[in-house]
């Protein structure tokens, strides 16, 4: 695919979630975080590293116009570890974020069949 970059893929709806709980991060730009874009692919590696030395991996990764600049799908062992990256990566000084936890449809059909 044009323009991806190795570890950053669409998802497969058959494996989103298969493993491990799924989370979906917002992202906005902070003033630092503007000044230094030039940077920002290098910085996006080291949150993969991140998130793999976690034990996650990332499923997602897209640049947006809008309210926010990046959304990031990914799939880690637990809200503790998405809950540290997301502190890690707001002590940098360069995002805000916005956590989700999501649940795939085979995951939300299994929920609502207990109800």
């Amino acid at each position: 695919m044009r323009g991806r970059r190795e570890g950053f893929s669409s998802p497969d709806p058959s494996s989103v979630g298969a493993t491990m709980p799924s989370y979906v991060f917002l992202l906005t730009w902070t003033d630092q975080g503007i000044r230094d874009v030039k940077q920002s692919p290098e910085r996006g590696d080291s949150f993969r590293q991140a998130v793999e030395a976690e034990g996650g991996r990332i499923v997602a990764l897209l640049h947006t116009m809008g309210i926010y600049d990046i959304v990031l799908m990914v799939e880690l062992p637990s809200d503790e570890v998405a809950n540290r990256l997301a502190l890690r990566t707001g002590r940098q000084g360069y995002v805000r974020s916005t956590t989700l936890k999501g649940w795939t449809t085979t995951e939300f059909e299994a929920l609502v069949r207990t109800l």
